[in-house]
């Protein structure tokens, strides 16, 4: 793979955090003494931060603003981010790697930029990205391109050489749409592993094997 530039997913790709989205939305509301629905995860799976709090005032009747909304979802992350959350293992030395061959690279991510910032750091992997794009800063999804087309503006580095490292089906369907070039990351939590294969152009189950795909 010739690659110029990079654009990193951090859930599931960079690091090993999906656990705690599992329950994120029904632990959030029931911090709210309120009982949420089934499936909520599947709801919130697609969304921004933002997106979900204008989904908790909608279906759950909650008043507060939506700025006090993330900041209580962010508030049930901030320790799992700071202190805890895992690094894809061989991550930092793919990274490094990357680096060495003068690869710009920046980040695309839903979760917010503070809690992104602190695990990055933490797990000696934040020096890399020279910037760090979310989908509230944003103002959408990675249902659909927006935040991938600012990482590559951003970038300067032709569409041809840019990757974008997915996770996510939804992600990576929308980035293949987009024109990117697509490196899918196994995550243990992906339930449609088979397809994010189909659709990548490369599919990396180990970042301590993934040097072997570089030019």
């Amino acid at each position: 793979m010739k690659i110029d530039g990079a654009i990193f997913d951090i859930d599931g790709t960079l690091l090993d955090s999906m656990p705690v989205w599992q329950t994120l939305g029904e632990d959030y509301l029931l911090s709210r003494g309120i009982k949420p629905h089934e499936n909520l995860k599947e709801k919130f799976k697609d969304m921004s931060l933002y997106e979900a709090a204008l989904y908790y005032k909608s279906e759950y009747g909650i008043k507060d603003c939506t700025e006090t909304i993330m900041a209580g979802v962010n508030a049930l992350l901030a320790d799992f981010y700071k202190y805890k959350a895992p690094p894809k293992e061989g991550a930092a030395g793919f990274l490094a790697e990357l680096e060495r061959r003068h690869v710009k690279m920046c980040v695309a991510t839903a979760t917010d930029a503070p809690l992104v910032k602190a695990a990055l750091k933490r797990c000696g992997m934040l020096r890399f990205f020279s910037k760090i794009f979310t989908c509230t800063e944003v103002g959408s999804g990675k249902d659909k391109p927006c935040i991938f087309n600012a990482a590559l503006s951003f970038l300067g580095t032709p569409k041809s050489g840019t990757w974008v490292f997915e996770d996510a089906l939804y992600a990576v369907e929308t980035a293949k749409a987009a024109g990117f070039n697509v490196a899918g990351i196994y995550d243990r939590f992906e339930k449609n592993a088979e397809a994010v294969i189909k659709k990548s152009d490369v599919y990396i189950r180990s970042f301590k094997e993934a040097g072997d795909l570089l030019d």
